[in-house]
């Protein structure tokens, strides 16, 4: 049996990726006037084309879906035209890229939500987290419990925002439903007490998740949607009594649909692998097409797994920030640059387009 390497193409739906290595989707806060990408992520995207996926980070789908200042949206031209500037010049280096769809829920401030409204969420319960607002880290805002009527507004929000990914360049999209915000507090019985349809089993809880990734992947193409999960995460307060059963039977209904790929977070988001009992390995089985898998992975776990054949394709996260050419240095196995925790959320160049790369590096 011939041993895979994570340096060789993927065939991704009807693209063939460069390389195993994903570029998972990183929060900067970094967005200009309008929420629109700022010129500097044209430089930031486009450094790390060798990726053989970028996934942008994440992007509001409404004004409503907005949590943290200074994080872009996809529902504007403006916005949708700054993108388009982003996904050519990843595509003049040969890079794929897709976007990812986000609506954060109960995560958020009512200085960012319109007329000072509410966040909304599954139910009217407050998250134990904090978002960044006004330039500082402050406790989130009270929720909401969104009315049934509203959930079909909030699927149709992300299928127009899939379509004006696309309009803008993207070769696909990645739903977030991770990490704590929306779609992930509707999975978690500890943030959703509802007793419609969408709350109580785990089949109503997984019932909007569902109904986004159908009308997303009806709207562009099931080749062209993924979707994000966080199975143990307790990211942004969210937890589940049954994590294992609910999201056995959330990936087996994915898998029902054909998405392109699954986007695994193992363990705590950005934490401990460890954090809770779970077998990965079952979702992995359940899912026929392209597995990708994230969090806390180096070249020597990412090689281990793909050799397991555990996992397609291998996210990494903060190395990308600090190590442009992030791909080249783990092929050649040169040092990584180390990152500098004080510039990660909001500001300008600094932090973000000024991480050298080894043949600049080599050139002083």
């Amino acid at each position: 049996m011939t041993q895979k390497s994570l340096f060789e193409p993927h065939t991704l739906g009807s693209m063939t990726l460069s390389n195993r290595i994903i570029l998972a989707p990183l929060t900067r806060n970094r967005a200009g006037a309008g929420l629109v990408p700022s010129e500097f992520a044209v430089t930031y995207y486009g450094q790390r084309a060798s990726a053989g996926l970028i996934i942008a980070e994440a992007t509001q789908i409404s004004p409503q879906a907005q949590g943290y200042q200074d994080t872009p949206g996809v529902y504007t031209q403006a916005q949708i035209d700054g993108w388009r500037q982003v996904t050519d010049a990843v595509h003049a280096k040969g890079g794929r890229i897709f976007l990812q769809l986000w609506h954060v829920g109960r995560v958020s401030h009512v200085d960012l939500q319109e007329n000072g409204a509410a966040p909304v969420a599954p139910s009217a319960i407050r998250a134990e987290t904090k978002t960044f607002v006004n330039n500082g880290f402050v406790d989130v805002s009270e929720p909401r419990a969104l009315a049934l009527d509203e959930l079909p507004g909030i699927v149709d929000d992300f299928r127009k925002a899939a379509a004006n990914a696309i309009a803008a360049g993207f070769d696909g999209v990645e739903i977030h439903g991770a990490n704590g915000y929306l779609l992930d507090q509707f999975i978690n019985d500890g943030s959703n007490v509802r007793t419609d349809a969408y709350g109580g089993s785990i089949e109503n809880r997984a019932r909007l998740t569902l109904e986004v990734a159908a009308a997303v992947a009806k709207e562009i193409g099931a080749e062209r949607t993924g979707i994000r999960i966080s199975p143990v995460s307790p990211a942004n307060g969210v937890s589940s009594s049954d994590p294992q059963v609910q999201f056995d039977h959330l990936v087996t209904q994915l898998d029902a649909l054909g998405l392109v790929y699954l986007h695994v977070v193992e363990g705590a988001t950005g934490g401990a692998r460890n954090v809770a009992p779970f077998d990965f390995d079952a979702l992995r089985q359940r899912f026929k097409n392209t597995y990708i898998a994230n969090n806390g992975y180096d070249l020597e776990l990412a090689n281990a797994r793909l050799a397991e054949g555990k996992a397609d394709l291998f996210a990494f996260g903060r190395p990308f920030i600090a190590n442009p050419d992030l791909v080249e240095r783990l092929k050649t196995g040169a040092p990584l640059a180390n990152l500098n925790a004080t510039t990660l959320y909001g500001g300008g160049a600094a932090g973000y387009i000024d991480y050298p790369a080894l043949a600049t590096v080599g050139a002083e």
